[in-house]
């Protein structure tokens, strides 16, 4: 291993080192040292507060005013979207505003805009009632020019009799009555017009015609168009209807009913020239309304429109403040009340910039007193911190999302800058398509500065932020298509002829039968006359799987390769010979032996049965291999390999055993689970199997 010691160190192998500090601020530069501090983004501190409440802290009214500026624009994101106005991508560049001028400004847009709703509302209501108004003119005045008309049909049949035909045997319908009279002012008959939803039509009729005790005539038309509801603002199916009937009891019981459906009733006249001015005053104040709704709703998108192309930027400004402030509720006050006091930790090589931060913020801040900075001796594990750039963040992300590192343990994102993107392209594993991708990642590339500064959608956003990610996948993509020979999956003859032709000339079917080898192997890649064969899918099939295990081992030995570095690095001993050491062996002597099985398999051309190979191998170790044989010496290895993997799994157990190690308890004492600290001297001379209380055994 001493080859290993003299390799040169690696900047992004390991968490930068950290040192804990503390700051000690006056109370009038602290709100803008940690601002400042926040943008460098090089300092995380300690919450000093943990044992007390979000309200008993110091700055918990800041947060409060933060929280309703954040619901403010929240409240502005939506108008927005529900109007449809489209916001300014990139904000409109404006002189700075302080944070209370800000406060201040929301407030009257929040104002404004509610008072503009509220007024619309009104309009619209009244917009929809007269709307639905003049629908009741158009529908009813024809329903009742036709009960005036003698041809008209005397009465229509209900849907189904509910009345007792013995105690209303001499009652007449109303409505023929009226017909036969001439006019239903003569007669005493009157008449209810309104509109209801065309759902509840039919049992709006069927309760008029029971509490009436069908001494009424209803009638009804389609309103022909969706009508948007004054109530709830939904387009719906409307129904105009008219009810004849006698008696002030009688009206009063259609109108509590009418209330009970939802129906809106309105007042309808008998005549016809009434009826005509009325329809023209409505149509009139219709007109009005739209314009002035128009006017009202241009005037609400404007408004909309100025703030769309600072909300971005105001939302950034109080995102900012209120983390500003929540990072103030950490600190404390000390025993002056005059200055906060606050603890975290930094990488070394940012302490420089941090001083030169807070001394900037001492002049902005015109205090007469500095910011006492300096190094304290920690008490807990130093946070785990990764240098990155544009390039590999992305990278750094996908690794932090399965689990972040220990401090100055081996980082595992240098090594997927590598492994993430090919082993994408192995499964990928078409040029065509990577060359597709290639182009989507140059876009994104060239376009850098400009989508940085814009507000990007979630998806957007999320392909921007991986675009280098994305180049490496499409440059995989496009080496491994081309070991695959797949161009959208059509084969080509890129790099020559086929290794293989048909037999004789007339061959009928030279793609699944009659090809023999006329020449040497194909320079790169799978050879195109595989595709469309009858044994495709059977050597592609095992060509990937083959290929999948050479990469899972050799990235399995890679991750415990770098556990030895680890160890060698904190100085753990123990864990390079009781983890490192029985993982290698272990792994190696399976795996790596079915991984050197498969490349003397391609390299000989051998038909040995590899299935076989492994199965022997531990059924019957020491029988003859036959044609299974691919080396001199196999037998041997295999015997071996067994034999150290018994001992290796012996010598692992003893030693985790003896150490408390194990998930097997030893007693009824709790298990210590840690590093070993002792050596195979230490261990019991004999081990028995005895029987546990639960019928089970331990060793």
């Amino acid at each position: 291993m001493g080859v290993f010691d003299r390799l040169p160190p690696v900047d992004h192998l390991r968490s930068e080192k950290m040192c804990f500090v503390q700051l000690i601020m006056p109370a009038e530069s602290a709100r803008l040292a940690v601002t400042y501090l926040g943008e460098l983004g090089l300092l995380q501190f300690k919450d000093l507060n943990e044992d007390k409440s979000p309200f008993q802290r110091i700055f918990v009214n800041q947060v409060k005013r933060c929280t309703e500026m954040s619901r403010k624009l929240r409240f502005f994101s939506d108008q927005i979207n529900k109007a449809g106005v489209n916001s300014s991508v990139r904000p409109v560049l404006q002189p700075d505003i302080d944070w209370e001028e800000l406060e201040a400004k929301l407030g009257e847009h929040e104002h404004d805009l509610l008072e503009m709703n509220t007024n619309s509302e009104k309009l619209l209501q009244t917009y929809n009632e007269l709307l639905e108004f003049k629908l009741v003119l158009s529908k009813a005045g024809g329903i009742l020019a036709s009960s005036h008309d003698p041809v008209a049909p005397a009465d229509r049949e209900l849907d189904e009799h509910i009345y007792n035909k013995e105690v209303d045997d001499g009652i007449a319908y109303l409505l023929e009555e009226g017909v036969h009279l001439g006019a239903t002012k003569n007669s005493g008959v009157k008449f209810v017009s309104g509109i209801i939803l065309k759902s509840k039509a039919l049992a709006f009729e069927r309760m008029l015609f029971r509490a009436t005790r069908g001494n009424m005539f209803f009638n009804h038309a389609p309103a022909g168009e969706p009508v948007t509801d004054p109530i709830s603002g939904e387009e719906v199916e409307k129904t105009v209807f008219v009810v004849f009937f006698s008696g002030d009891q009688a009206k009063s019981k259609i109108l509590k009913i009418c209330d009970s459906f939802g129906a809106t009733c309105y007042p309808v006249p008998e005549e016809m020239v009434k009826q005509r001015h009325i329809f023209h005053e409505v149509s009139l104040r219709l007109s009005d309304l739209e314009v002035t709704l128009n006017a009202g709703i241009q005037h609400r998108n404007k408004a909309l429109e100025s703030v769309g192309s600072q909300l971005w930027r105001w939302t950034i400004m109080v995102k900012k403040e209120k983390a500003v402030y929540d990072t103030l509720n950490m600190l404390n006050f000390d025993v002056t009340k005059k200055c906060l006091v606050g603890e975290g930790w930094c990488p070394i090589f940012a302490i420089s910039q941090i001083k030169d931060v807070l001394q900037c913020a001492t002049l902005r801040s015109n205090s007469q007193a500095g910011i006492i900075f300096h190094e304290m001796d920690p008490i807990d594990s130093p946070p785990t911190y990764f240098r990155t750039d544009k390039f590999t963040n992305a990278f750094q992300e996908i690794v932090d999302a399965y689990g972040i590192a220990r401090y100055e343990e081996v980082n595992p994102a240098v090594y997927s800058v590598i492994t993430f993107p090919f082993l994408f392209a192995v499964m990928f594993g078409d040029w065509g398509h990577g060359i597709c991708l290639l182009l989507g990642a140059f876009v994104l590339i060239l376009r850098e500065k400009k989508l940085s500064s814009q507000k990007l959608g979630s998806f957007m956003e999320m392909a921007f932020g991986g675009r280098y990610v994305i180049l490496l996948m499409a440059l995989f993509s496009i080496y491994c298509g081309l070991i695959y020979n797949e161009f959208f999956s059509v084969p080509f003859h890129i790099f020559g002829k086929s290794a293989y032709e048909c037999r004789e000339k007339a061959c009928s079917d030279a793609h699944t039968a009659g090809l023999i080898k006329v020449r040497d192997p194909y320079p790169f890649g799978v050879d195109p006359s595989w595709r469309g064969s009858r044994s495709e899918l059977p050597f592609l099939n095992s060509l990937k799987m083959k290929m999948s295990i050479l990469m899972g081992v050799s990235q399995m030995n890679l991750g415990i390769v770098l556990s030895y570095f680890d160890a060698k690095f904190h100085g753990n001993a123990l864990d390079i010979r009781y983890q490192f050491m029985p993982q290698m062996i272990f792994l190696n002597s399976l795996f790596g032996y079915l991984s050197l099985l498969i490349l003397i398999k391609w390299c000989t051309g051998s038909q040995a049965d590899l299935y076989h190979v492994m199965i022997y191998m531990f059924l019957d170790p020491a029988g003859d291999l036959g044609e299974n044989q691919l080396f001199w010496g196999q037998k041997e290895l295999q015997v071996s390999n067994l034999l150290n993997n018994k001992n290796n799994m012996l010598h692992y157990l003893l030693c985790l055993l003896a150490n408390n190690y194990s998930p097997f308890p030893l007693s009824d004492t709790p298990v210590a689970y840690g590093h070993c600290s002792c050596s195979m001297d230490a261990l019991p001379k004999a081990f028995y199997l005895e029987e546990t209380s639960q019928g089970g055994t331990f060793l």
